[in-house]
């Protein structure tokens, strides 16, 4: 284990970001030149801390089964050749997830128990980020190719993570994409101040080396076809996320100025990457009313700020989280209190328990206000509290129902589950043989790590399906439940 000692020596310290003032007038990561550069002078110090626990309830905690104790010992002992190989053992993509994921590990950290738990995420990030420095993450082509192709449909996490463990394995895998360039919500969804996209490209870049073909800009289920498309491959992974976006069907909602955060923000990325967009929707001297408390209701709000909007309130159905583990949701389980994001940090208004009633316009048709009242803990409005609030810009964050059912998914005839979601079996195959599911579009919106787990599990699915046995790790099976309630 790491040093014996060092969960009572030392301290949980994290990266310190740069200052707001500075940080809201570019779209550049928040913490000077990278976090995992920012981590470094301190990292083997928090690495320390990992007591290599008997029963290590961080794996638990990680859908991708990452072994965390042994990077933290060998972080602890500077080999990080060992710390990236242990850590790619389980996770494709630890640039990724040591940025974006809400570390559900951490909160199942047996010092977190009664000490401010282990900086995993931290830790995680420090070694991909030095590996690339380094030069220690170099492609990994097949050894002989099996004659089988497959074909993923998605290039978010999910689908990407299935088409890295397929081309490894020795199968030709080309990966389709509606959008214009591959990442999915990687690229278009994250704002650049949570992940700049050249960690996603050079990604990108290995993946091509080992032989995965990339094919951006086809929207399959329109110019290719379900039909074409099973008669072309062996086998399909579908992994087109869940996007279809959670309206709110309230008065006024025909208004200008209403928008699905998955408007705005793509807009925002490419502009920030040095695109034009016609008629791009901006906050640029708005009032702007975010409805939905999440994450995605935190990146709208950075953008917003960086963007120049005059006044930002971000709204949440639900009371108040507490900022310490509630009763009722005891460790290990991943529990809901209160957070500050770095877009928190920097500004904007968060107002909790509200539901919005109607939306005002002016005369133009265009939105100019919002209509709210408070609401009791069965969310329904307590009388004597509407308000009005000023809004020439609204944006839903409020999460996404399933995934879209028109044109690919009624091409295939695949079954759904109760929720709309594809139903699959223990093995990802789908009621179609040769259908592989892999991600939101069968589990429902979810964290970027079961992405990733699914979708190498699911490539072990498909690997297994194709050639009678696989040597592809396989982390989780779709009945598996996370610590997270």
């Amino acid at each position: 284990m790491a040093d014996p000692k060092g969960f009572l020596k030392n301290g949980r310290e994290v990266a310190t970001r740069r200052v707001v003032e500075e940080r809201v007038h570019d779209w550049n990561e928040v913490y000077p030149d990278g976090i995992g550069r920012a981590l470094l002078p301190i990292i083997g110090t928090q690495a320390s801390r990992c007591m290599d626990c008997g029963i290590p309830f961080c794996h638990q905690g990680c859908p991708l089964g990452n072994i965390i104790p042994e990077w933290n010992d060998l972080v602890w002992r500077d080999d990080w050749d060992g710390a990236i190989e242990r850590l790619h053992a389980t996770n494709n993509f630890p640039e990724f997830t040591g940025r974006l994921c809400p570390a559900p590990c951490e909160t199942a950290c047996v010092l977190g128990i009664n000490q401010d738990p282990v900086t995993i995420k931290n830790v995680e990030v420090s070694i991909i980020d030095r590996a690339w420095e380094s030069g220690a993450v170099r492609p990994q082509p097949p050894e002989w190719l099996s004659g089988r192709t497959v074909a993923v449909i998605g290039s978010g996490p999910a689908g990407l993570a299935a088409a890295q463990q397929l081309t490894r394995a020795g199968h030709t895998v080309a990966v389709y994409e509606r959008a214009d360039k591959i990442g999915g919500l990687l690229r278009y969804g994250i704002p650049e101040f949570k992940m700049e996209k050249k960690h996603l490209d050079r990604r990108l870049d290995q993946m091509r080396r080992e032989g995965t073909v990339f094919r951006a800009g086809v929207d399959v289920g329109t110019t290719l076809t379900g039909e074409q498309l099973t008669e072309r491959y062996d086998a399909v992974v579908l992994a087109m996320g869940a996007t279809q976006a959670r309206d709110l069907p309230v008065p006024g909602r025909e208004l200008g100025g209403i928008h699905q955060a998955m408007e705005f923000l793509p807009q925002a990325n490419r502009v920030a990457l040095g695109e034009e967009v016609e008629g791009q929707i901006t906050a640029t001297g708005k009032d702007v009313v975010i409805i939905g408390g999440g994450d995605t209701g935190a990146d709208c709000l950075g953008t917003s700020i960086r963007q120049g909007a005059r006044s930002i309130t971000q709204l949440e159905i639900m009371a108040q989280p507490p900022e310490d583990r509630p009763d009722g949701q005891p460790w290990p389980t991943y529990p809901m209190t209160f957070k500050v994001s770095s877009a928190h940090e920097e500004g904007g208004d968060r107002m909790y328990a509200v539901s919005t009633q109607e939306f005002l316009g002016d005369e133009d048709g265009h939105v100019s206000a919002l209509r709210l009242t408070e609401v009791d803990a069965s969310f329904q409005p307590i009388e004597g509290t509407e308000r009005e609030i000023p809004a020439q810009l609204v944006l839903f964050a409020m999460g996404f129902t399933g995934p879209e059912q028109p044109g690919l998914i009624e091409q295939l005839g695949v079954d759904l589950d109760q929720r709309g979601n594809v139903a699959r079996d223990a093995s990802y195959a789908s009621s179609v043989d040769g259908v592989f599911v892999a991600g939101d579009v069968g589990r429902g919106q979810s964290l970027i790590v079961w992405a990733i787990a699914e979708g190498r599990a699911a490539a072990a699915a498909v690997d297994t399906w194709l050639t009678g046995s696989t040597t592809l790790p396989a982390p989780i099976r779709p009945t598996d439940r996370p610590l997270v309630v």
